[in-house]
């Protein structure tokens, strides 16, 4: 493989700038992107190149369009797309649109990304390696006397988690089996519609 010579980072502010300055004591050249509400943003200037995107989106949809960011890649010339942390950096179609379009992406690859992103595969490919795990069920289905007889496998209290998401917002603890119906249906109702929300059972 070919070395790159110059690097269209997907991403804004001290993310940004902080890989521009990686790149340039590495001496490749960079690319910025910016929506129209960052057009004063420091990364903007910090780069050798700039190009706004996303024009008639909002700010956070101009930075997670895949298209726009591909369009800007090519029409500068980049031929490698750092994508910081946050925004695109997880997401496995974005991985597929540079390799598509010829453009090394700086990260892990959409296969890796796919198995590592529902924690309920993530666990299985840990365990596929040898690596210990705590007792978990696997993804629960809709069958709330099966989840019951789950839980209790698992043992109280437990941790009932998201198996996609992060940040901690979809962890609830469980002190007992009475709390268990209503934490399942609560967290299920609180998932966003995008998203496949399934729920496991972890022991805390």
């Amino acid at each position: 493989m070919a070395e790159f010579r110059k690097i269209l980072i997907a991403n804004r502010g001290e993310i940004a700038i902080r890989v521009m300055r990686a790149a340039n004591e590495l001496g490749k050249r960079t690319v910025a992107v910016f929506a129209e509400e960052d057009k004063l943003s420091l990364h903007r200037f910090k780069a050798d190149e700039a190009y706004r995107i996303g024009e008639g989106l909002g700010p956070v949809a101009a930075y997670l369009s895949i298209d726009e960011i591909i369009r800007v890649a090519k029409l500068s010339g980049a031929d490698a797309i750092h994508p910081g942390y946050g925004l695109l950096s997880e997401n496995p179609d974005f991985v597929d649109a540079c390799v598509a379009n010829g453009i090394t992406l700086i990260g892990p690859k959409a296969e890796t990304m796919r198995a590592l992103g529902d924690k309920a595969s993530a666990r299985r490919v840990a365990m596929e390696a040898g690596v210990p795990v705590i007792p978990a069920t696997d993804v629960l289905g809709e069958d709330m006397d099966k989840i019951r007889a789950e839980a209790a496998e698992v043992g109280y209290p437990l941790m009932l988690k998201a198996s996609w998401g992060g940040g901690g917002r979809g962890m609830r603890p469980v002190y007992s089996e009475k709390e268990l119906a209503e934490k399942v249906m609560e967290g299920r109702a609180r998932r966003k519609p995008h998203s496949a929300m399934a729920r496991a059972i972890w022991r805390r």
